[in-house]
């Protein structure tokens, strides 16, 4: 590979495996100049920043953690695939000062490949403190690499790991390290000669390199050869043979041994380059980890992490959203002002439509106090190095079920037993290394008891369940979590069998104290991209709703009545207005229509503004803006005054009353309420009528929506006041709705899809249409089944509502038990035993 001397720009790839400190690396390097996208066609991060250096600019890109360069892994094969099509100029290899025997693994691979290498010597401070001193002209030495140590959470190292950078970029003549592969050397070195025959391979790769990993027995190098060679199978064949005859002559693999050749020479250099001063010695990590992840006090230490995150994120990151939503509303409110007034009965489509995008964004916006709380919180947690013992502590139960160790954050999150949030559960299975139990655990984590399922469940339970209250919330709070054990492992038995799933490996870092800049630069730097994903989402969606929503419209006849009616109450107004002095302010229909808009703001205002200070303000800013109107605003002793005052009041309630009305014919006649009724020959089963129907659907946008649109479909009459409680028991008889009905309620909703926010973020995080369709059919099918089994059997065996819970809770408890304790056989051999134990050591 060569290169100009002087280059303008260069590009540099950052390598390193897990927990090594990469992302501290980087931030420090590159500063506040980043980029955060993702690597083509999926869903990992690309991280990428840029720096100037003697008038050249360096773009680095972050590749993802990696133990090798094999092609198991989707980091793996993102990682080597961005180095072979890439080409970068220099690789940075981060490696961990205090456990450097475990990342030369990596770092022998990357010179391999003929790259420049310049190895970043990091956590030189934790070596420092376990008694660990460097020979770095030794280290450089084996290695043929410069080598320069620095401290990622301070920024020592950095000018100087910038110069070596732009050193090796313009002087690539490095001397790797001389790695023998013993009884294999002589076979690498023949596959070496046959590759380097091929002029247009030697151009993409090295042909040692890859030598190497045809022994390997690497699908991934055989794919390289086939794109770049005519006589590719010959080669491979060749190599399998080799490979055969190791086999066969020393009972191992050839990639086992290769492993091994290479354990062997990083322990060399590691005997040769350092010197322990406390040999002998319990280092403080692993002190920590016999108290921490002690069979007995481990479990608590995790629960307690887990109700400190979700008190912190979910609950005080919600009393926070009481501070940045009235930002939200004001926003609100100045666009609304741009838009075309509101009107009597109808408003602009511009205007409807745009409050609706607004809206909805808002809802997404509101998340972002709890997001900033729980980024900051999984930082932490990545950084002190405890989130790996969270995986190590659960994964053995969860993997049963094809979920990962990491599951278990994002399951708390989206709440367990009641009271989260889909949308940042389904955000935190972004750590989730293995690829399979990740989207297992996306398509799963909706079904938690997200906080907005609460109010259904209340409304339910407080009509048909009122003497065993306890009894159903207990089971509503743990089924969830069954269903989604369950549903985990047939996604990951089926579903998701043909995905590629990475070698589970398991590594406690070491505990190193979080940095205030690098927890906070995170938690910012995903929430951003939070917003910008999800902004560019969330309006499509959104747009679809609205239209399903609010089409066809009202019937021309239906239209016509609601005008009657408006016209009624605004003569009645008129009426009272007779003889008043303040009449003429509103003698024109339109200055009515402005008259109520400003009426209807300024009640707004007044009642979100805190103190008397802020109600006087509002006072203030309406009487300057409005001096004209400010009389029919605020009470005072005039007799003219207070008799508009109560005309106009009356008069917006009415209109209130009228255009409640016309959402509700409107939900009816829509689209969604048109599915409503024609779902019903197939929701008959469970007992959901249209108005059920039309409330689930409905709850699609927000799962608040469901109480909200029954309490609009089952209005109450002229002179009634009855909480919605008592309307929709006195009309179960005649609706026909049980204690059976609202069971099958509770549990299609319980397994209903994700609301539009969880949908989005499906979205996001698989970047795939696809398997947010799916997010949203699977589990209306699993839903309405499970329901119409509840009701049909119920209703059969003439059982309770309380009676067909219990079944069905036991069904499915006996089930989990089962799943969870039958183990597959699996057949044993000595096919990667010490490769495991090479890359887990």
């Amino acid at each position: 590979m060569t290169s100009n001397n002087k280059k303008e720009r260069l590009l540099v790839a950052l390598a390193g495996q897990q927990n090594c400190g990469k992302s501290t690396i980087f931030n420090m390097v590159t500063g506040l100049k980043q980029h955060i996208a993702n690597y083509p066609g999926v869903t990992v991060d690309k991280k990428s920043g840029s720096y100037r250096e003697k008038g050249c600019v360096v773009e680095i890109v972050d590749l993802p953690g990696t133990y090798s360069l094999t092609s198991f892994s989707l980091e793996e094969r993102v990682a080597r695939q961005f180095l072979i099509e890439e080409k970068p100029d220099v690789v940075i290899n981060v490696l961990d000062a205090s456990n450097l025997r475990r990342g030369m693994y990596l770092t022998f691979q990357l010179l391999e490949m003929g790259y420049p290498v310049v190895v970043a010597l990091n956590m030189m401070d934790v070596a420092d403190r376990r008694g660990l001193e460097y020979d770095i002209k030794c280290l450089e030495q084996r290695l043929g690499s410069p080598v320069i140590p620095v401290i990622g959470r301070s920024g020592q190292g950095a000018v100087e790991l910038k110069k070596a950078v732009l050193e090796a970029a313009t002087n690539k003549d490095q001397m790797a390290a001389s790695l023998n592969y013993g009884e294999l050397e002589e076979k690498v070195t023949e596959l070496h000669s046959m590759l380097s025959m091929s002029t247009s391979l030697k151009q993409v790769v090295s042909p040692r390199w890859l030598a190497v990993k045809l022994l390997e027995n690497d699908s991934g190098a055989e794919d390289i050869i086939k794109d770049h060679m005519e006589n590719a199978q010959e080669v491979m064949a060749h190599a399998k043979t080799i490979r055969e005859e190791f086999e066969t002559t020393n009972a191992m693999f050839a990639g086992d041994h290769i492993v091994s050749c290479r354990d062997h020479l990083a322990a060399e250099v590691e005997e040769t380059c350092i010197i322990d001063h406390k040999k002998g010695e319990v280092p403080l990590s692993e002190r920590i980890d016999r108290f921490l992840l002690n069979r007995w006090l481990a479990p608590v230490f995790l629960v307690l992490t887990v109700w400190v995150i979700y008190q912190l994120s979910i609950v005080q990151g919600y009393e926070l959203t009481k501070i940045t939503w009235p930002f939200l509303a004001a926003a609100r409110t100045f666009i609304a002002d741009l838009l075309p007034a509101a009107g009597f009965l109808n408003d602009p489509q511009i205007r409807s439509m745009g409050l609706w995008l607004v809206d909805s964004a808002n809802t997404l916006l509101n998340y972002v106090p709890i997001f900033l709380i729980l980024f900051s919180l999984i930082a932490i947690l990545e950084d002190s190095g405890y989130m790996a013992r969270i995986a190590f502590i659960l994964d053995r139960i969860l993997n049963r079920f094809g979920l990962h160790g990491q599951s278990t954050l994002p399951f708390i999150l989206a709440g367990v037993f009641a009271g989260g949030c889909a949308v940042p559960g389904v955000m935190a299975t972004k750590g989730i290394p293995d690829q399979r139990a990740r989207l297992a655990t996306i398509l799963t984590v909706p079904f938690m008891n997200c906080l907005a399922k609460v109010p259904l469940y209340t409304l339910l339970i407080n009509i048909y369940f009122v003497e065993t209250k306890g009894l159903v919330l207990f089971y509503l709070s743990t089924i969830t979590v069954i269903f989604a054990l369950l549903i985990a492992k047939l996604l990951s038995s089926h579903v998701l069998k043909k995905m590629e799933t990475a070698p589970f490996v398991m590594e406690l870092p070491h505990y190193h104290p979080p940095t205030f800049n690098g927890v906070v630069r995170r938690a910012v730097d995903r929430t951003w991209l939070y917003i910008k994903k999800v902004g560019t989402v969330v309006v499509a969606v959104a747009a679809v709703v609205y239209i399903l929503l609010q089409y066809p419209g009202l019937t021309p006849q239906q239209e016509t009545l609601y005008q009657q009616r408006a016209q009624t109450a605004i003569s009645k107004f008129y009426d009272n207005m007779e003889g008043n002095k303040l009449a003429p302010t509103v003698a024109e229909y339109e200055d009515l229509v402005r008259l109520i808009n400003v009426y209807i703001s300024y009640k707004a205002q007044k009642l979100n503004a805190q103190g008397k200070e802020a109600s006087q303000g509002v006072d203030h800013t309406f009487k300057e803006a409005y001096p004209d109107y400010y009389p029919f605003l605020k009470r005072s002793k005039d007799k003219d005054a207070r008799k508009a005052i109560r005309a106009l009041k009356d008069l917006a309630n009415t209109r209130k009353t009228l255009r409640r009305e016309m959402k509700e014919e409107r939900i009816v006649n829509s689209f969604l309420g048109q599915i409503g009724r024609s779902l019903e020959p197939v929701t008959q089963f469970a007992n959901f009528d249209w108005k059920i129907n039309v409330a689930l659907l409905s709850s699609f946008a927000a799962r608040e929506s469901s109480v909200a649109t029954l309490g609009v479909l089952f209005e109450q009459s002229d002179g009634e006041n009855k909480t919605l409680e008592e309307r929709m028991g006195s009309e179960q008889m005649a609706a026909g709705y049980t204690a059976l009905t609202a069971a099958a309620v509770m549990i299609f909703f319980a397994l209903y899809p994700p609301c539009l926010a969880t949908t989005v973020m499906v979205r996001v995080q698989t970047q795939s249409w696809g398997w947010m369709v799916f997010s949203i059919v699977f589990p209306t099918a699993l839903g309405l089944t499970v329901a119409s089994l509840m009701f049909t059997i119920g209703s059969i065996m003439n059982l309770s509502g309380i009676e067909i819970l219990s079944l069905l809770y036991f069904i499915v408890l006996g089930l989990l038990l089962i799943v969870g304790f039958y183990r597959k056989p699996q057949r044993r051999g000595f096919s990667g035993s010490l490769r495991q134990r090479a890359e887990s050591s």
